[in-house]
C-alpha cells in the first residue's frame, strides 16, 4: 500500500518537515522516514501490519524518475492493536476546558498585568516618585518585563521535569504576595517598588507564563493552534482591562495603598481559580532536552543567530511606546481623561493583531510576516515623534498596536521554522526568550535616560525606532540566508 501527499493538501507554508510531523501525528501508522536527508519522523503505526511504504509528491522534493519519493516505513512494536491512551490527547472535555481557562486566567494576571506598566510609568513620575528620573523608573517596568521571559528559561526546564504544580502555585503565590507588598510602599522610597513590582512581580510572571502555555499540549493536538490562540488572547485582554480598572483607582478617592490592595485582591481570586481548575495528563520526558548542547550547536547555526540578534535589537525599541504612550500623550497637551485610555486602545489593536495573525500567515508566511510587521514597528515609532495631537494617539495607538500583536503571535512560529529538529523545539524558545528579555530589559530606561527631565521626546523615540529597524535587517538577511540553505 502507498499513500500520496500532494504539496496542496497543507494549508500553511513552512519547512516541509514541520508539517509532514503535524500531518502524520494525527496518522493511525507508524513510520520512521527521513526528509531531505536529515529530518527524522516517527509516527504509531496500526496492529501488526506488514511493512508499507509512503510516498511524498511534489516538485520541493528531489524526484526520482516517477516524479515520487519513497521512504522505508518499518514495524514498531508486535503488539499495537490499543494504541497507549497516553498519546491519545482527548482534544475536549471538560477537564481540557478547564486547563485552556485556567491557562488563560493565567496570562490575564501574568502578561497582561507586566504590559500595563505605562499607567504606573505616568503615575510614578508625575505622583509617587517624583524624585527619580523616567530612566530610574523605567528600571522597575523593564525588569518585570524581562524576567518574565528570562526566568521562563528555568521555567521551562522545571515544567519538563514534571514541576507544573509547583511552579503554578509558587509563582501565584509570589505574584499576590508581591503586590499586596507594594501596597505598603512609602512615596518616594524606590527601593520598596523596586523590589516589589521589578523583581518579585516578574519572576512570578516567569515562572507563571511558560508552563500555562505548554500546558495545553497535555489536552490537544488537532486543537492547539486554536486553544493556544485563545490563551494567549488572555494577556491582551488584561492588558485591556488593568489599564482602565489602575487608572480609575489611582485617579480616584482610594489612593496607592487601597487601589493596589484591590487590585491584588483581584490577582489573587483568579490566580486561585486557575490553579484549581489546571491539570496535566502526561508524564514528564525520561531524557529532556539539555539545554547546553543545543545551545552549543545554535552556534553554527547562521539563521537562528540572526534572528536571536534582531530579535535583542528589536526587543531594546519595543516596549518604548508601551510604557511611555500614556505620559507622552498627557505632556503633549491631550486631556488627562482621554490619555488614560491611550494603552487600552493600543492594547485592544494589539489584541486583533493576534488574532488576525493567523489568516495573514496564511498567505505571506512565517518569515515575511515577520519581517514585514518588524519593519512595521520600527517606522511607527519613529512616528512618535510627530505626537502632538488626539487624533495622532488614535492612529498610532491603533497601528502600532496592530502590527506588535502581529510581530508577537509570530515569535514561537518563527522559531519553530528555524528548527530542524523540533524535539529541540522548546529549548531553542527558552534561549531566544532568555536573549530577547535582555533586550527588553535595558531598552526602556535608555528611553528613559535619553528623555530628560525636560521631555526631549523624539531623542528616545528616534533611538528606539533606529535600533528596531535595525533587527529588522537582522531578521531580513536571516531570510535570505534560510532560504538559501533549503535550496542548496
Amino acid at each position: 500500500m502507498a499513500i500520496v501527499i500532494r504539496p496542496s493538501f497543507f494549508p500553511y507554508h513552512g519547512p516541509k518537515e514541520f508539517l509532514f510531523a503535524n500531518f502524520m501525528l494525527m496518522s493511525p501508522y507508524c513510520i520512521i522516514a527521513r526528509l531531505d536527508g536529515h529530518s527524522r519522523v516517527v509516527i504509531r503505526m496500526a496492529a501488526d501490519c506488514e511493512p508499507q511504504s509512503i510516498q511524498i509528491e511534489g516538485a520541493a522534493l528531489q524526484e526520482d524518475k516517477e516524479g515520487l519519493e519513497t521512504f522505508e516505513v518499518c514495524r514498531v512494536s508486535k503488539n499495537c492493536d490499543h494504541p497507549s491512551s497516553t498519546h491519545e490527547l482527548p482534544e475536549g472535555g471538560l477537564a481540557a476546558w478547564a486547563t485552556a481557562f485556567g491557562a488563560f486566567l493565567v496570562q490575564f494576571c501574568s502578561f497582561g498585568y507586566i504590559t500595563s506598566f505605562g499607567v504606573y510609568q505616568d503615575f510614578y513620575t508625575q505622583h509617587y516618585l517624583t524624585n527619580e528620573t523616567s530612566s530610574a523608573i523605567s528600571w522597575i517596568g523593564s525588569t518585570s518585563a524581562s524576567l518574565l521571559m528570562i526566568v521562563g528559561l528555568v521555567a521551562g526546564f522545571l515544567y519538563d521535569q514534571g514541576y507544573f504544580y509547583h511552579l503554578m502555585i509558587a509563582g501565584s503565590f509570589l505574584q499576590s504576595f508581591s503586590l499586596f507588598m507594594l501596597s505598603l510602599s512609602k512615596p518616594d522610597h524606590y527601593y520598596q517598588i523596586f523590589l516589589c513590582q521589578g523583581l518579585g512581580l516578574g519572576i512570578a510572571s516567569g515562572l507563571l507564563y511558560v508552563p500555562s502555555m505548554a500546558v495545553i499540549s497535555h489536552h490537544f493536538q488537532r486543537r492547539r493552534t486554536l486553544v493556544m490562540t485563545f490563551v494567549a488572547a488572555g494577556s491582551s485582554l488584561g492588558a485591556i482591562i488593568h489599564p482602565i480598572m489602575l487608572n480609575n483607582l489611582l485617579d480616584g478617592p482610594l489612593g496607592f495603598a487601597s487601589s493596589i490592595r484591590v487590585s491584588a485582591g483581584l490577582i489573587s481570586s483568579l490566580l486561585l481559580i486557575a490553579c484549581l481548575c489546571m491539570r496535566t495528563r502526561l508524564d514528564s520526558p525520561a531524557t529532556p532536552v539539555n539545554y547546553i548542547v543545543v545551545a552549543r550547536k545554535c552556534i553554527y547555526d547562521v539563521p537562528f543567530m540572526l534572528l536571536i540578534v534582531g530579535g535583542f535589537l528589536l526587543r531594546v525599541g519595543f516596549y518604548y511606546p508601551l510604557f511611555f504612550f500614556q505620559l507622552d500623550s498627557i505632556k503633549h497637551g491631550i486631556s488627562v481623561e482621554f490619555s488614560f485610555y491611550s494603552l487600552v486602545i493600543l492594547n485592544g489593536s494589539n489584541c486583533i493583531g493576534r488574532f488576525t495573525s493567523g489568516f495573514i500567515e496564511a498567505f505571506t508566511g512565517v518569515l515575511n510576516l515577520t519581517i514585514i510587521s518588524s519593519f512595521s514597528c520600527g517606522i511607527l515609532i519613529l512616528g512618535m515623534i510627530g505626537l502632538s495631537s488626539l487624533a495622532g494617539v488614535v492612529v498610532l495607538g491603533v497601528l502600532y498596536g496592530y502590527v506588535s500583536g502581529l510581530n508577537v503571535a509570530m515569535a514561537a512560529p518563527l522559531v519553530a521554522t528555524l528548527t530542524p529538529d523540533l524535539s529541540e523545539l522548546g529549548a531553542r524558545m527558552g534561549i531566544c526568550l532568555f536573549i530577547s528579555g535582555l533586550g527588553g530589559l535595558i531598552g526602556t530606561p535608555i528611553c528613559g535616560a535619553l528623555l530628560t527631565s525636560n521631555y526631549t521626546w523624539w531623542i528616545p523615540g528616534l533611538f528606539s525606532g533606529i535600533v528596531s529597524l535595525a533587527g529588522s535587517i537582522m531578521f531580513l538577511i536571516m531570510r535570505y540566508l534560510f532560504l538559501r540553505r533549503r535550496v542548496s
